[in-house]
């Protein structure tokens, strides 16, 4: 292993992982000391296992605070969506899963196809700072978002506030819809969430060495094998880069 590479990945000693909890398919539970189980938190404890050093683990509640968090040096590596905004300022690996977004309408709506939802008047319930979320910003042009600060606060103002449309991830919405009688989720996926892994930019060395781990993660089974473990339905292995 380089010692450049571990310099930058643990130049504290060890290899700070920041976890965004807040998606229920890559953290599904806590250890006994508090620590998050899933497929991410295995995916960084691997990291750390090449890398030979111990891992710490930094959860955050949200996606958008994790990413925040890189100013402040407060992690060697995030495990977290990869979208252009995040990218400014986070080198990111090609994604190792992808998780599908969709669209749910309520009973009795009329919009039946994903084209259908960006036109005038339409209203979009969405969980702010998501990857999704951030996708709907750069793309939806005519329909109007409408932000919660949560996948809970999202489903809530939809039903609460008549609204057309709620975009989430499709296993989430998948539960959701069991409790809307008549509600239904559109065909397709208007685009995939890339779940990757980031350090920071200056991190040339460290960044190169990721990508070549998420590559071999990939092939090797790796990364099919956790998503099995952890009964994550809903995650699929990502192509190779």
């Amino acid at each position: 292993m380089s010692p450049e590479v571990i310099a930058q990945l643990a130049p504290t000693g060890v290899l700070r992982a920041a976890i965004n909890l807040s998606n229920f398919l890559l953290v599904t539970g806590r250890t006994a000391a508090g620590d998050p189980q899933g497929v991410a938190p295995d995916m960084a404890a691997a990291i750390a296992e090449r890398l030979g050093v111990p891992i710490v683990y930094r959860p955050y509640p949200k996606p958008g605070e994790l990413a925040d968090a890189i100013a402040e040096n407060a992690w060697d590596i995030g495990l977290i969506g990869a979208e252009p905004q995040r990218a400014e300022k986070i080198a990111f690996t090609a994604a190792y899963c992808e998780i599908e977004a969709t669209y749910l309408v309520p009973a009795g709506s009329p919009i039946t196809s994903l084209a259908e939802v960006d036109r005038p008047g339409v209203r979009i319930a969405s969980t702010a700072r998501a990857a999704y979320d951030l996708w709907l910003e750069r793309n939806i042009r005519q329909a109007t978002l409408v932000h919660s600060d949560s996948l809970d606060g999202a489903l809530e103002l939809f039903k609460a506030d008549r609204l057309d449309v709620l975009a989430g991830l499709r296993p989430r919405l998948l539960s959701d819809v069991k409790g809307l009688p008549g509600a239904r989720i559109l065909d397709g996926k208007f685009m995939a969430v890339q779940q990757a892994i980031g350090t920071a930019r200056g991190n040339t060395a460290a960044a190169q060495f990721l990508a070549a781990f998420v590559e071999e993660a990939k092939a090797s089974g790796l990364v099919g094998r956790l998503i099995e473990k952890h009964g994550a339905h809903g995650l699929s292995v990502a192509p190779a880069a």
